[in-house]
């Protein structure tokens, strides 16, 4: 490919050490190549609360894909500029069965997380994506604006035949994604499944529509990288799309290329050899 207009990275398990980290190498080549005029977005599955601090850190104050795609946070001025809702008829069907299998739904709108649980022994497992999160009565749930339902179950043994389930539950349009939470570094121990529901959308595809319609740099035009099947939208369509060495085997298998894991510098190591610095 010409040499690339943007980059885009997934926050957790990609530009994130398994600490939270970014990588010192890493975070001086992004730097160097924002200066330079390359746009570098972060595409991820967090909510605003959850990825802002990531965002901040890196400093490069670009707008955020969150949400998977349903919708975007800009660091500036501290607000979600573009969402997707779940349809409300979709929203009670889900809460009507979390509620029947004694699941622990989790309803999410631009700053508000709200939680509720027939059992409050769920509560002692670390959830992710729950900073802030506010345990309410089941009628509170029902948000006006709701932009992810997540689906937290025990009892599941494999999070996709979970994802089935709620899939049969209704017609409407949406974009689900669905994983074991031991899968996070900081979650190892979990027993728990999640699935998350957002409204229809592309995914992390979402930040290439973003690039291409706000600052005119096409998909071709972009590198991609992540480490999770959620990143497939984004990994498959750009330009040049890269797995990390500890993602999925369903990326990788996708990936043009791999590269190092997340807890090295070898994206700074990758920004350097496709943008190399002028003397």
């Amino acid at each position: 490919m010409a040499k690339p207009r943007a980059l885009i990275l997934d926050l957790d398990g990609t530009l994130l050490s398994d600490e939270g980290e970014i990588h010192p190498h890493t975070r001086k080549s992004l730097h160097r190549i924002s200066k330079s005029g390359v746009r570098v977005m972060v595409a991820t599955g967090r909510s605003e609360q959850s990825a802002a601090p990531a965002v901040d850190d890196l400093g490069i104050p670009l707008p955020a894909v969150i949400y998977n795609g349903a919708a975007i946070w800009c660091p500036k001025n501290r607000t979600v500029i573009r969402e997707r809702l779940i349809d409300s008829e979709h929203l009670d069907v889900i809460l009507d069965f979390a509620h029947q299998e004694d699941l622990m739904p989790v309803v999410m709108c631009a700053d508000t997380k709200r939680a509720f649980t027939a059992r409050p022994q769920v509560l002692k497992f670390p959830l992710h994506d729950m900073k802030n999160i506010e345990v309410v009565s089941e009628s509170d749930l029902r948000l006006d604006r709701p932009i992810r339902l997540s689906v937290f179950s025990e009892r599941h043994e494999n999070a996709a035949e979970f994802a089935e389930e709620i899939k049969k539950l209704h017609v409407a349009d949406s974009y689900m994604t669905w994983f074991p939470l031991n899968l996070l570094p900081e979650l190892r121990n979990s027993p728990l499944k999640v699935v998350d529901i957002q409204p229809a959308c592309e995914g992390k595809k979402e930040a290439l529509n973003y690039l291409e319609q706000e600052e005119e740099i096409l998909p071709e035009e972009v590198v991609a990288i992540g480490d999770a099947p959620n990143d497939i939208p984004m990994v498959t369509e750009a330009g040049l799309g890269i797995a990390m060495g500890n993602a999925m085997s369903e990326l990788k298998g996708v990936a043009d290329r791999i590269i190092g894991t997340n807890d090295t510098g070898t994206i700074g190591e990758l920004v350097d050899e496709l943008w190399p610095e002028v003397d």
